[in-house]
């Protein structure tokens, strides 16, 4: 697994090991960068971070401060290596050993707010955490934000009428969804 493109493209990062966590392909992870085009200046947080490969590929794509949370030990451990290989500092990035709706709640007391949200849950988990998740996150979702779902295409991840859905897209049994806050 690597960046793909941007100031740190093809450098290598770490994975947790085993298979609680799945990472994004370097295939999925470029399309769906292309699809979002320019990300300069961007705050972005990563949920169910798992390696951190989504948020550092945004920071290596030009966003100004990523924020990486996974709850599981593993993960956490292969965001710290991954930060470090990429010698990041508290300017650029901010990682949290926490569940991802603690987080969040925790997140809208403090009035902090993205431009952009990576969400790649369990996939197992899509269908519960869908209907938590969703006024959690569009509490945080700055006006104009957007919302990047990663799911199986066969239980896509539901994020309901407080974030509408507006691009989808296959890549095998992988599915993202693009959704968009526009106030």
């Amino acid at each position: 697994m690597r960046i793909v493109a941007g100031r740190y493209g093809g450098r290598r990062l770490s994975a947790p090991p085993g298979r609680a966590t799945r990472p994004t392909s370097d295939r999925v992870r470029e399309a769906l960068f292309q699809r979002l085009g320019p990300l300069d200046g961007q705050r972005v947080l990563d949920l169910f971070a798992g390696s951190g490969a989504l948020g550092l590929e945004a920071l290596s794509r030009g966003a100004r401060h990523a924020t990486l949370v996974d709850s599981a030990p593993a993960a956490n451990k292969a965001i710290k290596a991954n930060v470090e290989a990429l010698a990041l500092d508290a300017r650029e990035v901010e990682t949290r050993n926490q569940d991802a709706r603690a987080f969040l709640r925790g997140a809208r007391a403090a009035e902090r707010q993205y431009d952009l949200v990576l969400l790649d849950p369990p996939y197992r988990l899509a269908a519960e955490l869908g209907r938590e998740l969703s006024p959690l996150i569009a509490a945080v979702l700055a006006p104009g934000g957007r919302v990047v779902s990663e799911s199986d295409r066969r239980a896509p991840l539901d994020l309901g009428p407080d974030l509408p859905l507006t691009d989808e897209r296959r890549y095998g049994d992988t599915l993202i969804r693009i959704h968009e806050r526009t106030q």
